[in-house]
Formats: C-alpha cells, structure tokens, sequence
C-alpha cells in the first residue's frame, strides 16, 4: 500500500506532545520500552481546520505569517548578545566547532546524570556517514556527534571527550568511531573504550548502523524507516531526517539514482510489517524505486518542491496508524533554523532533538525567511486568553554565524516564535 504527504504549507491543526528523553535513563533503556514509550507521548489530537489549538481565527493566522512592513537597518550594530528571548544562536561557521557547541549546550556534564554515556565521531567529509549515525545518539548511546577530520582530532575536540568524561553505554563504549577516520585517531583515545562501524559506501553503512541499533536492542529492527537519496543533489532534502532519528528509533537506509543498493534491500528484509517514509519528492526518490519499495512493506512519501517545503512538510508529517512523525501544527515546540547554505551544519546540531526541546530542523533559504516558513512558524503561534505565564512557549535554534543566518532574520523568527494575546490586542496589563 502506497500513501502519499506533498504539499505546501495548510493550517491545519494537531497537537504533539513531545517524549521527554531521559538523560540518565537513555543509556540503558531498551527498543521495547523506548519505541512504545515515546510514540505513545507523541499521539496527537485533531482541531478545527484553519484554527490553532488555541482557536485563533484563520484571519489572524493569516496575520501571524505577514513578514515586517518596515525593518531597522540599525539592529544588529554594537551587539553585546547573539541570544534573544525566543532564541539561542549557536555562533558559528565551522561544522566541528559547531559539534562542540552543541555538546556543551547539551551535556553540560556537571554531575553523572547529564553526562554522557557514549561519544560519536563522525568524518567532518562524508555528510551520508553523519547522518546515518545519528540513529545511535539516542539509543544506546545518549551523546553528541562531534565531527572531526579523519586522520586527527584536534586538541579541542579531545579536550571535550575528556571534559564529558562519558560514562559509556551499557557495553562499556565511550567511543563511537564511525566510518573511515583513521588508527590514529585510535591511539589519541588510548584512555577510553572505543568501537568502531567501518564503512564508506552509504547503503552498507547506514545498514550496519541499522544492524548495531537492533544488536543493542535485543535484536529487535524498527519496524519504521526513513528513506532518503545518497546522492550529492539530495543533501537537502535528505539531512533533515537527522533530527528524527536522533531521537526516535527509526533508522535512515539510503537509495540512490541506480535504485536500491543490496545493502539496502537486507535491512529492509529484516523486518516483517515494515512502514517505509521517502522523504523527499519524485525528483529525488523516483516513482519507480517508490514502486520498488512497496515490495519490502507499507510506502508513504513526504515531499515538498524544494528543500525548504520539504524540511517543512517532514516537521508537520504525523502518521497516525504508526505514530511517526513530529506533527507539529501547533504551538509548544522547539525549532531548529539552519541555512541551506551550510548543511553541514545540521549535522552538528542534531541532538537538539534528543534532549531539551526536542526540535525537528527547519532550512531557511540561503540563511532567508521565506513564504513556507512564514506560514509554518504563523502555525505554531502561541496565544493566551488571560495570562501568557501559563504558555505555551516556542523556542529557536539559531545554527550558524551571522553569515549563514542574519541578526534581522533571528529577529523575525523572535519575534514569530513570540506568545501574543489571542484578542490581539498585545500584552496589555501582562
């Protein structure tokens, strides 16, 4: 059975409860627990069409998405903070420096519960390798990414192992090498437990990520999938799955222009009612190997015209039989914001969506605001009645300098992200 996600940005309305994870828990919680745990927090409810779940009125969601009339040139001369009320910028340009924000965003690592269990290194090279690890941030390892070059980690990116100090995963692993970085490497990390995934070719890779889930989890494979392109013209459409599976169950198998690799088809073999999701339109995925897929269980594409839509439709895409999918069409919720000019950066970035809050990655064009995000940030609004204390409250993450995304663009989505009172008539006595 085919179904089919495409679109453009419709007010519709959902609410997703997003699954806390755990910090300390995540290391040892086992693929029962955590499949059924977490999907069964995520189970939306269905609003009125053209209402929030705050009932806000189409006319006034129409309002929410206008862009500024007037900006002021002025707004980011003589800054003292990149940070605003709604929003947190993580500032930088350089992917491994990145990874390493984030890590310390994340796991401050301060006591034993909110340090890690397990390290992942990934080549700062090979965004295919990056993204088909992520599946393992979660479970079983409850740790950042941290990109490095593959013949040497640098001295801060060892300083921060060694700050982490990880605990390691229920194997004892504190280390995760994955794909071609070299022996070298190895020996800089003598002190620590370390494992490796080898591989450079995407389908086998990401099929022996797979495998490694399952093994760690009483050889158990998610019944769910996310298919994407490895194809170099796909990267956009791809990497946002990098935020799902960091903290979710289900694994990203890639395809590519020949079809579906060997690889590929084995892992799908291994599960018996399989929900497979394409993420990406035709262009990209064909019909044919969507055709193809069917052979290997349930198929649903979720698909924009471009990468922007697309990111977008995947934020709002919830399946209701299997519970995958963010289904974010209303307010509460946390957003990471990346340009499509720096995708390698959303692979740093990616366990935001594994603790704190949780947020599925959004592209802003070129570092823009556009229509389709306009409409989708108007979806997630937050209003109040009488006191905007009790929220609920939306959060952004800014990935990238100022040269990726502008100080004015983190102002707009600021300021969209920002509680109003539903009469509109502003915060009044508030």
């Amino acid at each position: 059975m085919k179904k089919s996600f495409k679109g453009f940005v419709i007010v519709t309305a959902l609410s997703a409860a997003l699954a806390a994870c755990s910090n300390d828990d995540s290391n040892n919680m086992d693929h029962e627990n955590m499949d059924e745990m977490d999907h069964e927090n995520m189970e939306g409810m269905d609003h009125e069409e053209g209402e929030t779940s705050s009932g806000v009125s189409a006319e006034k969601l129409a309002e929410f998405a206008a862009p500024p009339e007037q900006m002021n040139e002025k707004a980011q001369e003589n800054l003292l903070t990149v940070n605003t009320k709604n929003t947190t910028r993580l500032n930088t340009q350089d992917p491994t420096e990145m990874s390493l924000l984030v890590s310390q965003t994340i796991w401050p690592a301060t006591h034993q519960e909110n340090q890690p269990g397990t390290v992942i290194l990934v080549p700062d090279d090979n965004w295919q390798i990056g993204l088909a690890a992520a599946d393992l941030i979660h479970h079983p390892n409850n740790g950042p990414v941290l990109l490095t070059n593959k013949n040497e980690l640098s001295d801060e990116t060892l300083n921060e192992i060694n700050r982490l100090n990880p605990k390691g995963n229920k194997e004892g692993t504190q280390v995760m090498m994955m794909g071609d970085i070299s022996e070298n490497v190895s020996n800089q990390l003598s002190q620590f437990e370390v494992e490796r995934i080898d591989g450079t070719d995407p389908a086998q890779f990401a099929a022996a990520v797979d495998k490694k889930y399952a093994d760690v989890s009483g050889g158990e494979f998610p019944e769910g999938v996310i298919i994407v392109s490895s194809e170099e013209e796909a990267k956009e459409y791809s990497i946002p799955a990098i935020n799902w599976i960091a903290h979710m169950p289900e694994p990203v198998l890639y395809v590519n222009k020949d079809g579906i690799p060997e690889a590929t088809k084995t892992a799908l073999q291994e599960r018996e009612n399989a929900s497979l999701y394409i993420l990406g339109p035709s262009s990209i995925v064909s019909d044919e190997i969507e055709t193809e897929l069917g052979e290997y269980g349930n198929v649903t594409r979720i698909a924009g015209e471009d990468p922007v839509s697309n990111a977008i439709e995947f934020a709002k895409f919830k399946d209701e039989e299997t519970s995958f999918g963010w289904g974010l069409t209303d307010p509460g919720h946390g957003v990471s914001f990346v340009s499509s000019a720096t995708p390698e950066l959303a692979l740093a970035a990616a366990p935001f969506s594994h603790l704190g809050k949780h947020a599925p990655m959004i592209w802003l064009e070129n570092g823009k605001m556009n229509e389709s995000v306009y409409d989708f940030l108007a979806s997630l609004k937050p209003t109040f009645q009488d006191d905007p204390t009790q929220g609920p409250y939306n959060h952004g993450y800014i990935i990238g300098g100022q040269d990726a995304v502008s100080f004015q663009s983190q102002g707009i989505i600021d300021d969209k992200l920002e509680i109003v009172q539903e009469d509109g008539e502003g915060h009044g006595g508030h």
